[in-house]
């Protein structure tokens, strides 16, 4: 039985991103799966990693404090309950719009806090050699430009590059990351005409979303350099082939 955790991140339980997810968790289940939730603006999620959480840990860097606190179990409760869940799940779907070029910051904050130095990735247990190598990770969400504005040499940035930190971040865990889905024109100012067209059309691409989770594991996946693709210096090889623009030949 395939367990999914659903992350979502916006503030308002009406939006569209939240009926998106409402149809991944529906999907899941009438596909035999079970599901677990994380509403982080719900939860009240504190983004904010901050020394005050490891009270009795000393020094000034933080990725010390986790790994401390990891190896003698006091990781604060509400992280230790998020990785809990991480861990249970086969796959991980995060629902959230582009805001200002990016997620949203409580998703890097519950990255910040809860993939944390110890309990979840060491120095040896990264990218390739990473601890959760048997999950996939996807991203679905929205942007308030078109589709063309969006694109590689639309004005607003290429989507797929403004997700590829997020992405990233997953592959140093090993997580395989499929390539995201993405909904664009979703915005609260449209009018009339407009608005009954874009909400028939949003409407359209939920109704057609259960055939995405039920077709899952054959969803493409983002690629990723191996760590054998690198140099002793942790610098792209020569003879390597550079697979994203942010990590390149010079």
């Amino acid at each position: 039985m395939t367990h999914t955790l659903i992350i979502t991140a916006h503030p308002s339980r009406g939006s569209f991103t939240n009926s998106w997810a409402k149809k991944t968790e529906q999907a899941c289940l009438q596909a035999g799966g079970t599901v677990s939730r994380s509403d982080l603006v719900q939860m009240n999620f504190d983004p904010v990693e901050r020394f005050e959480h490891y009270p009795d840990h000393t020094g000034s860097d933080v990725l010390k404090c986790q790994e401390e606190a990891s190896e003698r179990g006091t990781l604060p409760t509400e992280i230790e309950a998020e990785i809990a869940k991480f861990r249970a799940a086969d796959r991980i779907i995060l629902h959230f719009p582009i805001w200002w070029f990016g997620p949203p910051a409580i998703i890097k904050g519950w990255c910040e806090r809860v993939l944390a130095n110890g309990a979840m990735h060491t120095a040896s247990e990264r990218f390739d050699a990473g601890r959760y190598r048997d999950k996939t990770v996807l991203f679905c969400t929205s942007t308030g430009s078109g589709e063309s504005e969006s694109s590689p040499d639309g004005k607003e940035g290429d989507v797929r590059m403004l997700l590829w930190p997020l992405a990233y971040t997953f592959r140093y865990l090993g997580c395989n990351v499929a390539q995201p889905q993405v909904i664009h024109g979703v915005h609260g100012y449209w009018k009339d005409h407009e608005k009954q067209q874009t909400e028939a059309r949003l409407a359209d691409r939920l109704s057609a979303h259960a055939g995405i989770i039920d077709g899952f594991d054959e969803l493409p996946l983002m690629q990723f350099n191996e760590d054998s693709n690198f140099d002793e210096d942790g610098r792209l090889r020569a003879d390597a082939q550079s697979v994203t623009a942010f990590i390149t030949h010079i």
